[in-house]
């Protein structure tokens, strides 16, 4: 049976965070017919009364099909952010209409949040004592009414196993592509990215507030850098090296760098090489200090040791995982840990 994804629309919530779930999940095929294979989940949307309209923040309502029953056939349930969460956002209580939706969902499903959807799930006392996230402007607020969550509000999204919250809008695209990902690997999260146009991959700890997101006109930006170092990323390859290939001072570029990107140099290299050796472990049977050498880790102790700390796994379970992908399961142990 495929993976079922069930989306809780609830009133005033935000059409385009209510969509991302379905686009991304919707999309997704198995790797061996991108685009045309049988489809890896079912993305229902539900509401927590019976069907019918529900409101949104624009100038429309929308018709939803299920009730909140759906929620007890739910895998992965989905809250994108709402406007109008009333007791859940000033009291940090959950309505008892709320409540009564959330009980018919089984224990161990995966619960994600999008934005200040995370307000239902600390009302709700799934985040207690765990690593979340939510949009940078409501984090105070979110940390004092809810002081058992640990707040974490610079980054886009926190994987915690069985519960995952991300930042705003865009960040909820980055978590459903990270969860794909996770499931079902690279090749199917990679291609998903590209029929949406989207980049396939920004790490959870990347800042979600970049003061200058956009170079000021008529300064040079950082892409030919980066270019470079992505074809030669199995070379040494140093900052000094970076910043001669757009005519900068170490310093400049550095921070023109992080302005940018909102990560160091360093730490954008570290990830592109992560992500070089999953898609090597994923698609070759090279050999583990082959897939070091052919990333830029050099050694399988380096290797080893990247792959532990972003994947929460050794490669050598990871590439065993996703070789098992086709049974269905998640690909990537619950154990797995916080991205963030």
């Amino acid at each position: 049976m495929r993976h079922r994804v069930v989306v809780l629309a609830l009133d005033g919530v935000i059409p385009f965070e209510l969509g991302i779930p379905q686009r991304i999940f919707g999309l997704a095929r198995r790797p061996e017919e991108p685009g045309r294979g049988e489809k890896l989940y079912d993305v229902v949307t539900c509401s927590m009364r019976p069907p019918g309209p529900v409101r949104t923040d624009a100038d429309f309502s929308i018709l939803v099909e299920h009730g909140p029953d759906a929620l007890a056939t739910a895998d992965t349930v989905v809250v994108p952010a709402s406007y109008e969460l009333g007791s859940v956002h000033e009291e940090g209580r959950l309505t008892d209409e709320l409540a009564a939706a959330l009980s018919r969902i089984r224990p161990g499903t995966r619960m994600v949040s999008i934005c200040t959807g995370g307000y239902v799930l600390a009302a709700a006392g799934y985040l207690d004592g765990r690593p979340a996230t939510t949009h940078w402007s409501s984090a105070d607020h979110f940390q004092r009414l809810f002081p058992k969550v640990r707040v974490d509000p610079d980054v886009l999204f926190i994987d915690d196993g069985d519960v995952l919250t991300s930042a705003g809008v865009a960040a909820g695209i980055d978590l459903c592509l990270h969860i794909l990902r996770r499931d079902h690997g690279t090749a199917v999260a990679n291609e998903v990215a590209r029929r949406t146009v989207v980049p396939p991959h920004r790490d959870g700890g990347q800042a979600q507030f970049v003061r200058r997101p956009l170079p000021e006109a008529g300064l040079a930006t950082t892409t030919n850098a980066r270019a470079w170092a992505l074809g030669r990323l199995e070379q040494p390859i140093l900052l000094r090296d970076m910043a001669r290939q757009e005519s900068m001072s170490v310093r400049t570029f550095t921070r023109r760098f992080r302005e940018e990107s909102g990560i160091s140099p360093g730490q954008w290299l570290t990830q592109q090489r992560v992500e070089r050796a999953r898609h090597l472990l994923e698609s070759t049977d090279l050999s583990v200090d082959q897939v070091a050498q052919d990333s830029g880790f050099g050694t399988a102790t380096s290797l080893r040791q990247h792959v532990q700390a972003a994947l929460g796994v050794p490669p050598t379970v990871y590439r065993r995982t996703f070789r098992a992908r086709s049974t269905g399961r998640p690909a990537v142990p619950s154990e797995t840990r916080p991205v963030a």
